[in-house]
């Protein structure tokens, strides 16, 4: 039962990030999310290092959907 709702919170989690970029709507600034994706990968090291799948596809998750909104936001900072 504890695993469910550690998967549900992931699902809900990564969920709401992907409405986000698929929404179009405008990155977090380039320093926070710079910031919010070297702490995803480094959580999800810490994850994978205590054997807990669950944070460890939250945090990696977390890690690729934080790059592409840095990549985003890099784009318009050069478009602008």
């Amino acid at each position: 039962m504890t695993q469910l709702i550690g998967l549900v919170g992931l699902l809900l989690i990564a969920a709401a990030w992907a409405v986000n970029i698929v929404r179009r709507s405008p990155p977090p600034s380039v320093d926070l999310t710079t910031l919010y994706f070297f702490g995803s990968v480094a959580l999800t090291l810490y994850a994978v290092l205590l054997g807990d799948w669950i944070f460890t596809a939250l945090n990696a998750l977390s890690a690729v959907l934080s790059f592409i909104n840095l990549i985003r936001a890099l784009r318009i900072k050069t478009r602008g």
